[in-house]
This record gives structure tokens, sequence and C-alpha cells, in this order.
């Protein structure tokens, strides 16, 4: 902002604020002044014009304040901005027109009284706050409310009652089967694993597949992406492989996004999950901890992955090959046969190189595994 403007907005700021409080003196000061001096015609002109000025010199000795707090306010709402995610500004403004409207309410029976307006301000604003951080700390659960609200409100509506069951009614299973019924999502499809793992027969149980999950499927293999193309075709060979095992079952369920009030594959199947008391199974990351914090169990083929794999222990000694640097350039980064990343904390020297390490520490999560450790000796080739 160029110092032009900001003296004009600072000026019309001071304008606008001895404005309103002249308005301000005028409609509670007089009031009060006329009622201690005597009752003339000079003397009410002289409180009027007192009160009027009083608080309109207040108004505009109040400006620089206000700017400079409108300017900091600025600055935090910025800030905010670029790290609150768009659900929580969704969920803030939400709550605050919640606010607005139920302070308006309140206010209603006090419209006629002098503080009126001000109470109006000061209700709004303090409402108006609390509702949207209500709304952005209680989001989960306001929208599982809603979620329960709707689901309830669908039940009632004829044919609502759920397209699954209807399959279900045609699986010779019992409708009590002790294994839950595990639905797929398109990442775990896409990764194929899924298919390695059923043909081994640790799987039990039925395999559900709603529509949605398969459209997106097809949209996948349909993208002009060489890449997202070709993974999407091998997801579709993946579900017809499915089809021929002898091991699981896979039943193909009709159901859409529009049954689950939703845009999102991944909404749709953790709240089809919850709805059915089933699995999912996935290896998305982001789909887990939304599963989990909705209460719906997740096979993660990825967590298998990694159970699977060797265990590791400090104090252990392995042979890699660094092939590129870490976050530090000290670091230097190798992969073991398992695809287990290793950081090596003083490999930087030997990027390119085939070193001993020797392992310090270890660090598992849903996303992978990775160790760390430190060189022990260069293995010469």
């Amino acid at each position: 902002m160029t110092d032009g403007l900001k003296k004009i907005v600072r000026y019309s700021c001071g304008a606008l604020l001895g404005l309103l409080g002249a308005l301000a003196g005028y409609q509670t000061g007089a009031p009060v002044l006329r009622t201690y001096l005597p009752d003339t015609l000079l003397f009410h002109g002289l409180a009027i014009v007192l009160s009027t000025a009083v608080f309109g010199f207040i108004g505009v000795l109040l400006a620089p304040y206000f700017m400079k707090l409108l300017h900091d306010v600025g600055l935090l709402f910025e800030r905010q901005l670029r790290s609150t995610a768009w659900p929580e500004i969704v969920a803030a403004l939400t709550g605050m027109i919640v606010g607005l409207v139920l302070a308006n309410l309140l206010v209603l029976p006090f419209s006629g009284t002098p503080f009126g307006p001000y109470l109006t301000v000061l209700l709004n604003v303090l409402i108006g706050f609390v509702m949207a951080w209500i709304f952005v700390t209680r989001q989960a659960d306001i929208r599982s409310a809603m979620a329960s609200v709707r689901e309830r409100l669908s039940q009632k509506r004829k044919g609502r009652a759920g397209k699954i069951q209807t399959e279900e009614a045609e699986d010779p299973e019992p409708a009590a089967d002790p294994v839950p019924r595990k639905i797929l999502d398109t990442s775990v499809i896409i990764d194929g694993r899924i298919l390695d793992i059923a043909k081994t027969g640790f799987l039990q149980g039925t395999l559900i597949l709603p529509s949605f999950v398969l459209l997106e499927l097809q949209t996948v293999a349909d993208s002009k992406d060489q890449n997202r193309r070709a993974h999407g075709r091998m997801g579709l060979d993946v579900v017809k492989e499915l089809q021929k095992l002898q091991q699981v079952k896979l039943a193909l369920t009709e159901a859409s996004l529009d049954d689950y009030h939703t845009e999102f594959v991944d909404s749709a199947v953790v709240s089809m999950a919850k709805k059915f008391g089933c699995d999912v199974l996935t290896t998305d990351y982001n789909l887990n901890k939304v599963a989990q914090i909705q209460n719906v169990r997740v096979l993660n083929v990825n967590d298998l992955a990694n159970a699977m794999k060797p265990t590791l222990l400090p104090g252990d000694e392995v042979t890699v090959r660094l092939i590129k640097e870490g976050k530090d350039a000290r670091q230097g980064i190798g992969y073991l046969d398992n695809g287990t990343m290793l950081v090596v904390e003083d490999g930087g020297p030997f990027i390119g190189k085939t070193v001993e390490v020797t392992l310090s520490s270890l660090l598992q999560t849903s996303a992978g595994r990775m160790v760390f450790g430190r060189v022990k000796r260069e293995v010469k080739s």
C-alpha cells in the first residue's frame, strides 16, 4: 500500500470513527446532560453540541489504535488462512452464521431500548465468535451427528433401506457371519497386492466392492494420463481375478455417492462401513486415519507388509548402497532389500558407494518404516 493510499485510509477511518462517536454522543450523552442542566433551549443546545463534540473527538483519537488493531487482526487472519484446511474454514463460517442468527434473535426484545444497537453489535461479535470456535473444535462430532440425523431420515423413506441388503439376501452365507465383511477402496485395488493376499487364504469372508468404487476405477482407467490409465486398467484386472478366486467371495454392491450425501469416494466407503458394520481394506494413509476417528476398523495392506518385514533392532549391521542425500547434506539415503528406507546420519560423503551400517533407531508408521544408522565402514567392491 502506497503512502498516499495509507493517508487516505487513515483520514477516512478517523472521519468515520469521529462521526460514529458524535452520533453516540448525541444519542447517549445529550439526554444525560439535559437531565442535569437547566431546562432551557440554550442549555439543551449546548448539551447536545458538547456531548457530540466530546464523543466525536474521542472517536478521532481512537482511530489510530483502531487502524493498528485492524492491521494486526488482518495479519493474524492471513496467517491462519495459510495454515487452515478448508473443512475448518467451512466449519468456522457455518458456526459464525449460526451465531449471528442466534444473536439477532436474542437481541429482538431490546431493539426498542436506547442501548439496543450497542447490545446488537456486542452479541453479534461475542456469540458469532463463540459459535465459530465451537464448530471448529467440535466439527467431527457435529458432522457425525448430522450424518446420524440424515441416516435416520433416509431410513424412513421408502426404498432407502439399502441396496446392499438385497445383495446380502442372495448371499448363501448366514447373516450372522462371524467374519466381518470387508469393503474394498480404490487404492487397495490399484495397489494389486490384495490379490496375492487373497490367494494365500489369509482373507476370509466376503469382499464388498461398491459400484461407486468400480466407477472411480473405470474413470482412472479412462484417464488421459498414461500412468494413471495403466494403474486403472491393472485395478480392473485385479477385480476380474478376485472374482475367479475360491478363497474369497467378491460381492459387487449397487451403491451411489448420493446414498451417502457426499462427492468423495473415500467418505462414502467409510460411511458404508460404519453403517453396515464392515471393515475397510485400503492402502490410503489419510483414509486410514479418518476411518479410525469414526471407529471404523481398517485393514491397511501397508501395515501388513510392514509386519511381514524382517525384524531389525538397534545394533544390527546391514550392507546398503547409498543413492542420494537426505534432508541434511551429511545424511545418505539407501534402501534395504525389502524396500525399507535407511537414513545414514553420516553417509553424505559415501553417496554412490556401498557401506556397512550399524542401525541406531527405527521409526514405524502406517505410511512405512524408516531405519536410522551410522556408517561403520565402506565396503570395497
